[in-house]
């Protein structure tokens, strides 16, 4: 495949939607480092995700999250998870536009809560809530943030995939859109 070998790929979408598996396996097909924003910050702070949320809040966090996001950019030919929120703040989406392509992994709100119901004491945002405040939760929230996520550059539902195989495929059908977005984007 020839790209330009500067062309970053972000990954974005509600937390629960796969960004983390999606971006390391596309790493892997496209030959690409891999940078899952959490762990980039965790690794800057030696802390948690959970453990910063605690400690300053969410707006310090989305602070501290647009100034990893900055420097991220910066950096070629990455395939990028993003966070949940992050591209709901400052210009992150504007600037994650500019310097790459987006992807927006969508799922229905209850796809979501199915998958966030598994893990949710990982998650800050949805720690400690119950089903049913977990759904009004994901309900309202996602709907706001759909402003944002559908800005991305190309819209990709998440799989239901129930054994490697779909998933690779599921991979294969992506790569293709992806290696198109990139050719439209060179010409």
């Amino acid at each position: 495949m020839e790209t330009n070998e500067k062309t970053n790929l972000y990954l974005v979408g509600y937390m629960g939607t796969g960004k983390t598996t999606v971006g390391k396996l596309l790493a892997k097909k496209m030959h690409r480092s891999f940078i899952d924003m959490d762990e980039f910050i965790e690794s800057r702070y030696r802390k948690t995700i959970a453990a910063i949320f605690e400690e300053k809040g969410e707006i310090d966090f989305r602070e501290i999250e647009h100034r990893s996001l900055q420097e991220v950019s910066a950096f070629e030919k990455v395939v990028v998870s993003t966070g949940g929120g992050l591209p709901c703040f400052f210009d992150n989406m504007d600037l994650l536009n500019r310097t790459g392509i987006t992807i927006y992994l969508r799922a229905s709100a209850n796809e979501l809560v199915d998958r966030l119901t598994v893990d949710m004491q990982k998650r800050p945002l949805v720690k400690g809530k119950n089903t049913e405040e977990l759904r009004d939760f994901v309900e309202t929230s996602l709907k706001k943030r759909e402003l944002f996520y559908n800005q991305a550059q190309l819209i990709f539902d998440v799989c239901h995939c129930s054994s490697k195989k779909k998933m690779e495929q599921w991979i294969d059908e992506l790569f293709i859109h992806i290696k198109n977005k990139i050719v439209t984007n060179e010409n």
